[in-house]
């Protein structure tokens, strides 16, 4: 293998500036795209090394001890003492080999609002997802149709650089990633044009997904497989989708139960009757009996949503609010003048404490 300092043309003692001034000045000369003969390619490849090794001070520092004799003949002979040297110099030479371009790609993480409507049952939606997808002109190879990886001529497919260090305990062999070929062992000489050699490409794509009822907002689905594919066409990670449910104006949400507040006027909550409103999956019938409070609770079971991963649902519970008239016409003041007269009510006087309406419609909505 030939000299670092020589393929750079520089002294030993070339400081980091004038490696890196040296590098810059055969790299324009000798880059493939500059000059494409073959000599100036494999000069390229040796002067990129070079620099390289170089340009990393512990580097050039091991790369400036070279092979030293010693006693001990290296690392080899001390048996059990092998962890040691590993800990302190860098892994033996016997390596696992030059490691694979594809990796799994990146899960990714897509927001999705939906109605409460949609909460009851489950829906179904249609995400437009941008993601990576794998490459179609190189189907992952990273490379140009026609042409395939070529053998790193620096490591000579190892996808490692194995070196000789002298320690305190003799010659240590250390092994570091080929800094030519980034310890894959194998060049992209001729990358897809597509893809520039990465075996994938940003794409938008369609994914129909199954929200099931019961969701709430926070929740994530993980759906596996259905998030990037990774470098040179490797697995994909999955896609998680991020549940927020819209406000709604009317109903609101305790665990599976639905909520929700009915105004009643003061004739129909002391005689009573009967109406039906729309609810959020149909028509809901109520039953207001005579002498209905202000917040008493009307339960109507299994109307509310889904249980999730479950059989079932919740319960539908609808607080009243009793609406006095602010104002009345003289008739109407005087039939209920008429009205206190027969029922002798009492006259105002304090009582026990007692809580706010909200507060008791909330206590009775959650069952404290």
């Amino acid at each position: 293998m030939a000299d670092h300092y020589e393929a750079l043309g520089i002294d030993r003692n070339a400081t980091a500036e004038e490696i890196k001034k040296a590098y810059r000045k055969l790299a324009r000369e000798l880059h493939p795209d500059v000059n494409p003969s073959e000599d100036a390619s494999e000069r390229f490849k040796q002067v990129t090394h070079a620099y390289d090794v170089l340009s990393d001070p512990q580097e050039r520092q091991q790369y400036d001890l070279g092979p030293q004799s010693g006693f001990g003949g290296g690392a080899g002979n001390f048996g059990g003492f092998g962890d040691i040297f590993d800990t302190f110099f860098g892994a033996a030479p016997q390596s696992s080999g030059p490691r694979s371009r594809m990796e799994r790609g990146q899960d990714a993480l897509v927001r999705v609002e939906v109605d409460l409507e949609e909460v009851i049952f489950g829906t179904k939606r249609d995400l437009e997802v941008n993601t990576a997808v794998l490459c179609e002109t190189c189907n992952g190879s990273c490379c140009k149709p026609g042409t395939a990886p070529v053998t790193c001529d620096i490591c000579n497919g190892v996808g490692q650089i194995h070196r000789t260090v002298r320690s305190l305990l003799g010659n240590v062999m250390t092994s570091t990633p080929c800094g030519t070929c980034r310890g894959y062992g194998t060049i992209i000489a001729t990358p897809c044009v597509d893809c520039a050699g990465q075996g994938r490409v940003r794409s938008t794509r369609v994914i129909s997904v199954d929200i099931p009822g019961g969701v709430d907002t926070g929740l994530r689905l993980q759906l596996p497989g259905q998030g990037e594919v990774g470098p040179a066409g490797g697995a994909a990670g999955d896609l998680f989708l991020e549940i927020k449910v819209r406000h709604h104006e009317i109903y609101s949400r305790n665990g599976d139960d639905l909520l929700a507040t009915v105004e009643v006027s003061m004739v129909d909550a002391i005689i009573g009757m009967k109406t039906t409103l729309q609810g959020l999956d149909g028509e809901v019938n109520l039953a207001i009996n005579p002498g209905t409070q202000s917040a008493d609770v009307l339960t109507l079971k299994g109307r509310g949503i889904t249980h999730l991963n479950g059989k079932g649902r919740g319960d539908l519970r609808v607080g009243v609010q009793v609406i006095t008239p602010i104002k009345l016409g003289p008739k109407e003041h005087e039939l209920i003048t008429k009205f206190g007269e027969l029922r002798k009510s009492p006259p105002p006087a304090f009582a026990q404490f007692q809580q706010g309406l909200f507060a008791k419609l909330r206590d009775k909505f959650i069952g404290l």
